[in-house]
């Protein structure tokens, strides 16, 4: 075959390639060629840095926007700041310790919610950041109303951290450090030295010097195991007390044995399993051999059966930062 027919088509042709122009002549393009768009300008470098410049100011300007200080507003009394006294409305800042006497009650308010400050508290800010807003409670009362994103409010106390999961909630701290936390609205985690309680609405939950938190419980739990929790999560010999807790429990309970799983080991935590499958009979896929190991995906299944809903985790920082703009 002479070449140039392909290139030029000067040359002889070739019956093959004559063969093969037959076949896909139908498919020749007959129009005009297609119009393409101007290749796009290349965006100018001073253009992108000032966009760049735009966000950062933006950045900073939220952060300052959502957080740095609580407002405080003065209910009753003359509560103090930081060892003055403070008269109307004014601001808590990070670092600083707001007290009320017996004559005093205050609120602190925020855009994640407010805190109502019982007579005779101490409340100190810890942090006050875009993702982490956290207070210490060193003695007396407050009650919390927060609706922010899971877990980036919390307070201390001096034997456990209670952990926002977007609640309304009471806790205290008495002279000696101990606590309680009686949750109304949604649920809180307690947690100190890897212990963890999840407290839940209508439930309450103890704290002690030495143990942290102790097994949640309903507000209108029975005395009788009312008081064998106390033994049991509080005293030296509080194993002792498992039979009395078992036998107490009611089917409004069962959360309150789920706990018990992880804080028994080998005979009691069988008689745990045993007791909370009456009461509230494992699903489908949760096994004893699964729960006796603690298989957490299991327990949080098992847990989830009883009503208590999935924990949220912390949100990415994106919808942390849209949730605080939008409230």
């Amino acid at each position: 075959m002479d070449d140039r027919y392909l290139w030029d088509g000067t040359g002889p042709p070739d019956p093959e390639v004559e063969r093969l122009e037959k076949l896909l002549g139908r498919y020749r393009h007959s129009g005009e060629p297609p119009v393409l768009p101007a290749p796009a300008r290349p965006v100018r470098r001073w253009l992108l840095a000032a966009a760049l410049a735009a966000a950062a100011a933006g950045a900073v300007w939220i952060a300052r926007a959502v957080s740095g200080s609580w407002r405080i507003e003065t209910i009753a009394g003359s509560p103090q700041i930081a060892s003055r006294l403070s008269s109307g409305e004014n601001r808590l800042r990070v670092g600083q310790t707001l007290e009320t006497d017996a004559a005093s009650r205050a609120r602190l308010r925020a855009g994640i919610g407010r805190i109502e400050i019982a007579p005779g508290s101490r409340l100190r800010l810890i942090s006050s950041r875009l993702t982490d807003e956290r207070l210490a409670l060193e003695l007396g009362s407050i009650r919390a109303e927060i609706s922010a994103p899971p877990r980036l409010f919390s307070v201390e106390t001096p034997w456990a951290t209670a952990v926002d999961l977007g609640c309304e909630y009471t806790l205290s701290v008495g002279g000696d450090g101990s606590g309680e936390l009686a949750v109304s609205r949604g649920w809180v985690e307690l947690a100190w030295a890897g212990r963890e309680s999840i407290v839940t609405a209508g439930d309450v939950c103890a704290t002690r010097p030495g143990v942290g938190p102790g097994t949640p419980r309903a507000e209108d739990a029975p005395p009788e195991l009312v008081g064998a929790l106390q033994r049991f999560d509080f005293e030296p010999e509080g194993a002792e007390a498992l039979p009395e807790v078992l036998a107490a429990a009611r089917p409004r309970d069962a959360l309150s044995l789920w706990h018990l799983l992880a804080r028994t080991r080998g005979d009691d935590r069988i008689r745990v399993y045993e007791r909370l499958s009456r009461l509230s009979p494992a699903p489908s896929g949760v096994t004893q051999e699964g729960v006796l190991r603690l298989d957490q995906e299991m327990l949080d299944v098992w847990r989830f059966h009883m009503g208590t809903p999935q924990l949220p985790r912390r949100l990415p920082l994106w919808k942390v930062l849209w949730a605080r703009l939008t409230r």
